[in-house]
């Protein structure tokens, strides 16, 4: 491991990747747990349109699109330390918010500050690695924290669903607020600062809009961040429908997280895999492979889901769904990275501007693709197909005449 690749004085490599996966599952706990749950939500809350339980989720994204803007800078201004634990703060208060809820107005109010407050935690893991990893190592670390975190969506919605079977959904958020007790004194104690005073900038507003516009002119920078705002847009439809796809659609009731866990190993299993193919083949290499990958599965699914009126056999469903998740895996640590590489100089604005700009694009992208859900699955395909074939598009023109990858 080179002199760049070593953790500072505090927890050592194992420790440092245990507690930036479990700081970043209050994300993947916030949305999977939460997914059993949207029925009996849709019900105590007298939420008028099915279909409009799915803003339980999509408001959660939106927060943290927002949040990440101010949690970045200020992130470089005071330190990370400091950052994290404010978010940790503001998580905890949404997570009043939505058990205390008599209306869905309250409740979306409380998704929208856990998503606030998870941005901090988010955007800070990423700065953290980034202060002290960089390149394909930075990319090798931050696929064995996504390994680790991809275990949450594999056991929450069942945790999730535990829970409703014998109390009210209103527990779940109590879970949360358990987790923040626990995650947030153990960084406070063990997680040294990583931007030391002298390497820290000021907050002023012409300063964050003069060094914004500059790392939005990094063409690989743009081009990734871009790249990720399509594909996460079609994870988020996903996310939103997949309930209501699983438990409705096809009637699986309570064997719903099985078959969402299955497809979340998938993605667990290529961070893992990709821990070991990046170091060897690149970041550039794998993503434009998956991208392609996406492109081709959902364009044969659409072809075979179409005969069957949108309802294909679950198995041909999840025949097409596992390997298209592969991908997502490969990318979601790659196009992270890539787009950070350039960044180590303004790693916490860097990261604020890249998730922001992503996020918020997601959410455009994914609510559309949600909305669209009409009880056949092929809205969902043909959101994972343009927004693959867009995102493959877009990461093309950023490699193009982009200097070799290191």
């Amino acid at each position: 491991m080179s002199a760049d690749a070593r953790c500072p004085p505090g927890p050592g490599f194992v420790e440092f990747v245990f507690l930036m996966a479990l700081i970043i599952s209050l994300i993947a706990l916030s949305i999977d747990a939460m997914l059993p749950a949207l029925p009996a939500i849709v019900s105590d809350l007298d939420v008028a349109r099915v279909n409009d339980g799915q803003y339980v989720i999509t408001m959660l994204f939106a927060g943290m699109g927002l949040g990440q803007i101010l949690f970045g800078p200020l992130s470089d201004a005071v330190g990370r330390r400091a950052s994290m634990l404010l978010g940790f703060v503001i998580f905890a208060v949404g997570c009043v918010f939505a058990l205390t809820a008599t209306s869905f107005a309250t409740m979306l109010l409380g998704r929208f500050l856990q998503g606030l407050g998870a941005s901090g935690p988010r955007i800070i893991t990423i700065a953290l690695v980034r202060d002290i990893y960089k390149g394909r190592e930075m990319a090798r670390v931050m696929s064995f924290i996504m390994t680790i975190f991809i275990l949450v969506p594999v056991l929450a919605p069942a945790l999730g669903q535990l829970i409703i079977a014998f109390v009210s959904w209103r527990y779940i958020f109590g879970l949360f607020l358990l987790l923040v007790l626990v995650v947030a004194p153990w960084f406070y104690l063990r997680q040294p600062e990583t931007l030391p005073p002298e390497r820290r900038s000021s907050m002023s507003p012409p300063r964050l809009l003069i060094d914004t516009a500059a790392i939005l002119r990094i063409r690989v920078t743009l081009g990734y961040t871009l790249t990720m705002g399509c594909i996460f847009g079609a994870f988020i439809a996903y996310l939103s429908t997949s309930q209501q796809i699983f438990q409705v659609q096809y009637g699986l009731g309570a064997l719903f997280p099985l078959y969402f866990g299955i497809l979340a190993c998938a993605i667990g299993g290529a961070s893992l895999v990709n821990a070991r193919l990046v170091m060897r083949f690149g970041m550039r290499r794998l993503s434009r492979i998956a991208l392609v990958s996406i492109c081709g599965l959902s364009l044969a699914a659409y072809a075979i889901a179409k005969p069957y009126a949108g309802h294909p056999p679950l198995a041909l469903l999840m025949a097409y769904l596992l390997p298209l998740f592969f991908c997502f895996g490969i990318l979601f640590g790659n196009l992270n990275a890539l787009a950070m590489e350039p960044l180590g100089h303004v790693a916490g604005l860097g990261s604020a501007v890249v998730g922001t700009i992503s996020t918020l694009l997601s959410v455009a992208f994914g609510v559309v693709a949600a909305d669209a859900y009409d009880n056949t699955v092929l809205p969902l395909i043909i959101g994972f197909g343009l927004l693959g074939f867009g995102g493959l598009l877009i990461a093309l023109w950023t490699e193009h005449g982009a200097p070799a990858e290191a």
